[in-house]
């Protein structure tokens, strides 16, 4: 190549550097911005037993009761952190339409399953017995993560109702129940690990096993109670699930048995494929959102859902 051609190249490398650099830098701001602008309150704990059991409130400003979304963030349950929310979700927030509520819970290297499916139940009960207080509407919580915080989403969104109107305690006493679910990239059958290769350790480690256990020495009991697929049934809320078909660190087959057994009995299930899409998928950035928003509005804002 010739040295004119070499620096017509170079300057279009260094071009793109620096335009990719100027638009990360207006994200970062944007969203520093955003979270300036928005009512938060900060590190409230929704249980005793952990430092990590806190959460953030995003509050809408609004004369009459909100819908919100409880945010659980991912990081292969062993990372990540409940500080920033999606912009999607801040959104709502700054528009006044919702509120949001970021949830931290207890990593693998703390305690293992069910501990963090366990608190982020623990979170939404929480959330409606400071309902009042929050001027948040109870009938429309809403829940959404992305990669573990999908896994968490989906567990939350199709689990038994928890509630124990007997105990002493009285966050207790509230219901888990949510009115939809999002979740991003999220797993949700464990049994698949018998027929696919999952290489990411994070799903052993949450079931107390090391990485590299062969799928056939793992619990068959805890590889049902680990997913959320084992939970469906016919009075669930409207599941939506966002996934990337080149997806190597979820297996697009997660998804998609979900909403096969979500249709069969009855649910509403809706699947987005995201077209060559990777394990980014989770992050809800970008366009990924758009069809989750609309989703958001159908479940939560529409007016057959205020009254």
């Amino acid at each position: 190549m010739n040295p004119s051609r070499i620096n017509v190249v170079r300057n279009l490398i260094a071009a793109l550097i620096t335009a990719a650099t100027l638009m990360n830098a207006g994200s970062v701001s944007c969203f520093a911005q955003a979270d300036r602008n928005l009512n938060v309150q900060r590190d409230i704990a929704y249980d005793g037993d952990h430092a990590a059991q806190r959460l953030d409130v995003y509050l809408a400003k609004s004369d009459k009761p909100t819908p919100a979304m409880i945010y659980i963030h991912g990081g292969g349950w062993r990372a990540g952190s409940k500080n920033n929310i999606p912009g999607w979700l801040a959104a709502f927030v700054a528009q006044g339409q919702l509120s949001v509520i970021s949830v931290e819970y207890r990593f693998t290297d703390v305690a293992t399953h069910p501990a963090q499916v366990n608190d982020c139940l623990r979170a939404v009960q929480f959330v409606r017995h400071n309902a009042a207080r929050w001027n948040i509407d109870t009938k429309r919580l809403g829940v959404t993560g992305g990669s573990a915080g999908g896994h968490l989403s989906a567990y939350v969104a199709l689990h038994d109702d928890v509630a124990d109107p007997e105990s002493d305690d009285p966050v207790k006493r509230h219901s888990s129940r949510v009115a939809c679910a999002v979740s991003f990239a999220g797993p949700t059958d464990w049994t698949l690990l018998s027929r696919i290769d999952h290489r990411h350790p994070a799903y052993r480690q949450l079931i107390g096993y090391e990485p590299g256990t062969p799928a056939d020495q793992l619990s068959a009991s805890l590889i049902k109670d680990v997913s959320p697929i084992s939970f469906v049934s016919k009075d669930d809320p409207p599941i939506m699930q966002v996934h990337g078909d080149k997806d190597d660190i979820v297996p697009i087959e997660h998804a998609m048995n979900l909403h096969k057994k979500l249709e069969a009995v009855g649910v509403k299930s809706e699947l987005v494929v995201i077209p060559g899409g990777n394990h980014g998928v989770s992050g809800a950035g970008g366009g990924t959102a758009e069809r989750p928003t609309t989703f958001v509005r159908e479940q939560l804002l529409s007016p057959q859902r205020q009254e």
